[in-house]
């Protein structure tokens, strides 16, 4: 699918600023949408949008279907009048430029509490709706609170050490303890009923303005979720949940053990058997989310890599073979062409981009692995198709003045192909780099925000290889210079790429 060419931001809504020590659905939301729209952007790219487990990561979430409850704005919950005054008095000390996870996790959970307790007392009229969602999201619901309210009851352990006739789902042992836990369970949905509504008014003012989002739909889910939990027939686990093989990649010049990631993989003939049914349903349910998805690791719909379970590194695995073309012809004769991205970054054969191009997927282009004696040329702008999608640098890079910064004191030859290249000679080299992205071919360019911010390396929202710390990054207002948004609606309208403009009535009524 070709798209209009047009520009973006990456930001994910927890870096959002705010008073409560995470970026959230709330006023700020609103008004980094009127900030992509006063620059000239028409999208605006999030990471994956659900309940995050293991370290925070948003790739790797208790749910594929559900949406993150620390995005839940405080300060809607209270015009909704399920908080008060007074349970918004005690925020906790906080940086404004890094989430605190552990202590924010426990604070939103106490505002959420509180904000069920007085929907219970009072629903102010909002019950139906509460019960409409829950009738229009029968597939996943359901499991997804039961599975949160009985690991609230397990203190949080991994479900695999639950009561073992819960783990194995016996249905006397399901009604057990779905009768057990009926409150929870309640909590859970109505927790998932304020996320959805807040992020759909959210949603629906970004595509009043011309602004669409993109979404980030993670290949594999996690291990500890209500999605392998109930589904187990469908990924390479036993009935107790031990897993037979895993995800990963193989060992490559940045890992000499690989990386082993340990996610279950895809029966994909227990999948075919019911033409990718659970699939088709995530698929749907993203898209009442976001108006467009980049897929991760989309090579994994080739071939994947396959490992052991229990093994201790990536090396031993083998690939194996992925119905790719299989499962997209399903999903686009059950719904329709969709506006799909394809990462399609690291080691790409020749079989991936037939995938990708046989649907017409647009790829993606990283600049910064464009420059040096082992750049990768396929990166350098004057290579591009004009299907794909340019950015500096993705959430998994350092930004661009942090990675410039870096090689410029290595004194290598990246930076210096890079000032070549761009015929740039000056200290601004992530402004050089936007503005070559912006002027390439690509029908979409998107840079993160804090490349937009030129900040350095402090700004990095994810190392790979490190384990704690990520994800954490968020911006404040004031270190958003005031000429920013004519900066970028000038570059949009140089570079051709469509920006909506308002009309004079629309000016007006904005005024009155």
């Amino acid at each position: 699918m070709e798209f209009e060419r047009s520009a973006g931001i990456l930001l994910h809504p927890t870096s959002l600023p705010g008073k409560f020590g995470i970026g959230d659905m709330g006023p700020e939301a609103y008004n980094f949408i009127d900030f992509l729209e006063s620059a000239g952007q028409k999208l605006w790219q999030v990471l994956p949008l659900g309940p995050t487990g293991y370290g925070d990561s948003p790739y790797q979430c208790f749910s594929a279907f559900a949406g993150n409850p620390l995005l839940i704005s405080p300060e809607i919950l209270k015009q909704d009048g399920f908080l008060h005054d007074d349970d918004l008095n005690e925020i906790p000390a906080h940086n404004p430029h890094q989430i605190d996870y552990g202590e924010i996790i426990h604070y939103k959970k106490k505002l959420l509490n509180i904000a069920f307790e007085n929907y219970k007392r009072n629903n102010n009229g909002m019950e139906a709706a509460l019960n409409d969602f829950v009738n229009h999201n029968q597939d996943w619901i359901e499991d997804y609170a039961f599975f949160m309210a009985a690991k609230d009851f397990h203190d949080g352990k991994l479900w695999t050490e639950w009561d073992k006739a819960l783990v194995r789902r016996e249905p006397n042992a399901l009604n057990e303890w779905k009768e057990k836990l009926a409150d929870r369970i309640y909590y859970y949905k109505f927790v998932q009923f304020n996320f959805l509504k807040q992020w759909t008014n959210l949603k629906e003012y970004a595509n009043k303005k011309g602004i669409k989002i993109i979404g980030d739909m993670p290949i594999f889910i996690a291990y500890d979720s209500a999605d392998l939990w109930a589904n187990k027939e469908l990924f390479t686990v036993d009935k107790d949940g031990k897993l037979e093989t895993v995800a990963g990649v193989p060992p490559d010049y940045f890992s000499e053990t690989g990386q082993l990631w340990g996610n279950p993989l895809y029966r994909w003939d227990k999948m075919k058997a019911d033409d990718f049914l659970w699939w088709r349903k995530r698929m749907a349910q993203a898209l009442t989310m976001v108006d467009i998805i980049r897929i991760d690791h989309f090579r994994g719909f080739e071939a994947y890599w396959e490992i052991p379970g229990g093994a201790k590194t990536a090396i031993k695995g083998r690939w194996v073979k992925a119905p790719g073309k299989e499962l997209f012809n399903s999903i686009k004769k059950h719904l329709g062409t969709l506006p799909i991205i394809a990462e399609d970054l690291g080691v790409i054969t020749p079989e991936v981009e037939e995938l990708r191009d046989y649907f017409e997927f647009p790829g993606m282009k990283i600049l910064q692995f464009a420059f040096g004696k082992d750049m990768e040329s396929k990166f350098l702008p004057h290579r591009y198709p004009q299907n794909c999608v340019v950015f500096t640098g993705s959430h998994d890079n350092n930004t661009t003045r942090g990675f410039f910064g870096k090689e410029k004191n290595n004194k290598n030859d990246i930076y210096q192909h890079a000032q070549k290249y761009l015929n740039y000679y000056g200290d601004d080299m992530s402004f050089a780099l936007i503005r070559v992205a912006y002027a390439s071919v690509a029908d979409i360019v998107i840079i993160p925000m804090q490349d937009i911010l030129n900040l350095g390396g402090e700004a990095r929202m994810n190392f790979p290889s490190k384990l704690g710390g990520n994800w954490t990054w968020r911006f404040t207002w004031d270190q958003v210079s005031k000429n920013i948004p004519d900066v970028y609606k000038e570059l949009s309208v140089l570079y051709e790429r469509p920006i909506i403009e308002k009309t004079k009535t629309e000016i007006i009524t904005e005024e009155l």
